[in-house]
């Protein structure tokens, strides 16, 4: 027999919902729902009133056509990897950012190079005049989070292709409105998850069509990344919007750096699926001692109200029975990591230096020599061919550039994007699940199938046969 909600209970679940707002037939009346009810109406489909995007195509354009949002901590670089593309493949005909300096730099550095696009300043809707001009194909979104949606949804209401920076929604309910959208419009929404795209990631995804890894059985992923001395209590983010989450939020807030690639390694949406989902974060010290030391005029100074513990440790199982282990520490002095381990029958990587150890060929770690020769062998084709330009145009290693141009080469031949909706909802779903977890007690959360049964259809990345 279900278990009535004591007043604990009821509270957790009430302090849940915007996490869980909008999502069809979720109450919070005391004695009329309880936990497992709650955990059922997560997971449930939320009606749609398109068709399924999977494989969605538009016919080819020669130049794509781009308007770009957020000129600030990550806008900048990538409209210059856009650039990189101008004029064979791209063109950048406007761009927005609330802040007229950012607007004018960027400007300028695009005028010097041959290009000028109309400009969007100085308002909190200027975004939406840019989206409704009728000379973008493609609108790239690259503002703090909470934007990502609005965005992406008024686009493709608007006749446009999306792409987004990570995590492009962090609300169940977003997750669906970006999948609702898609399917209504039929238009692309991706999210840039620029990590699928690097050099090792790549090497691994083909080194397991080939069948070295045999058969997968677990991984490990990671965001694990000091951000705590430089820029959560600094002004490098617009409004110091990112230490905010950590003040209302406990979760994994950032899965998708490492996720992204590990779903790929699996399949995920293309024979497997996420199923269901544990959660657990330590305590918080780092932020709240760390407060103490910066200056008095800083608006955090002092501050002990953060929700957000140093460690998340999320503990994923897919619907084949596989298992991923995924963290998110951004506060605590260590080394950066996404971790990257897959485990197969026949061979285990391990990230953060890149190791691999290969059935029959002994214990340990491969040797430099041996390790080379995997790495030649099973050099991902793009790294292979384009190496002068990824090498030119950088980008956290590369795996920037090479993002922005599978995107535009896909638009530009009518080939589906190598990641869609389905890839973005599951991925970023991860953080309210995790929520939803650690306030109900660490209990397994399922996950909403957003593909709606169309996962079951083996179907291969873009990225392994398009090239």
């Amino acid at each position: 027999m279900k278990k009535e909600l004591s007043r604990r209970s009821f509270l957790r679940i009430s302090a849940l919902s915007g996490a869980l707002a909008g999502i069809s037939g979720i109450g919070f009346t005391r004695g009329k729902t309880d936990v497992e009810e709650l955990i059922e109406k997560i997971s449930q489909n939320v009606p749609g009133t398109g068709e399924s995007v999977i494989g969605l195509t538009v016919p080819p354009i020669p130049q794509v056509k781009v308007g770009i949002i957020g000129l600030g901590n990550r806008g900048t670089g990538m409209t210059r990897h856009v650039h990189a593309l101008f004029p064979d493949k791209a063109k950048i005909t406007a761009i927005c950012d609330i802040r007229k300096e950012k607007v004018e730099e960027t400007f300028e550095f695009l005028k010097e190079n041959g290009q000028e696009p109309a400009v969007y300043a100085g308002t909190e809707d200027g975004w939406k005049e840019m989206v409704e001009r009728d000379d973008i194909d493609l609108v790239l979104v690259f503002t703090h989070w909470d934007l990502h949606v609005p965005m992406c949804v008024y686009s493709m209401q608007h006749g446009k292709n999306v792409a987004t920076e990570v995590p492009a929604a962090y609300t169940v309910e977003d997750c669906w409105k970006l999948v609702n959208t898609a399917e209504e419009t039929r238009k692309n929404c991706m999210m840039l998850e620029n990590v699928c795209y690097g050099s090792e990631e790549l090497w691994i995804l083909n080194m397991i069509k080939q069948g070295v890894f045999g058969t997968l059985s677990y991984a490990e992923a990671a965001y694990n990344h000091n951000l705590r001395t430089r820029y959560l209590f600094s002004n490098e983010y617009w409004n110091k919007w990112r230490i905010r989450h950590h003040v209302k939020r406990d979760g994994n807030l950032y899965p998708t750096h490492g996720l992204g690639p590990v779903a790929q390694y699996m399949d995920i949406e293309r024979g497997d699926r996420f199923e269901y989902m544990v959660a657990m974060s330590s305590l918080e010290a780092s932020l709240s001692e760390y407060a103490k030391t910066v200056e008095p005029d800083n608006e955090f100074y002092n501050h002990t109200d953060f929700k957000h513990g140093d460690m998340n440790n999320s503990l994923i199982k897919t619907a084949k029975g596989r298992s991923i282990l995924l963290q998110h520490d951004v506060v605590s002095p260590r080394p950066y990591t996404r971790i990257n381990a897959l485990a197969g029958t026949q061979g285990f990587h391990e990230g953060y230096p890149s190791r691999l150890c290969i059935e029959g060929k002994g214990h340990r770690w491969l040797n430099e020599e041996t390790y080379q020769e995997y790495r030649e062998k099973y050099e991902h084709p793009i790294w292979e061919t384009m190496r002068e330009e990824i090498e030119k145009h950088g980008g956290h290693g590369g795996m920037d550039f090479v993002e922005i141009y599978r995107l535009i080469d896909n638009l530009n031949k009518g080939l589906p994007l190598d990641m869609d909706v389905y890839d973005a909802a599951s991925w970023c779903v991860v953080g309210p699940l995790s929520e939803i977890s650690i306030e109900l007690g660490s209990v397994p959360v399922k996950f909403p199938d957003f593909t709606r049964g169309k996962w079951q259809e083996k179907r291969e990345l873009g990225i392994l046969k398009n090239i």
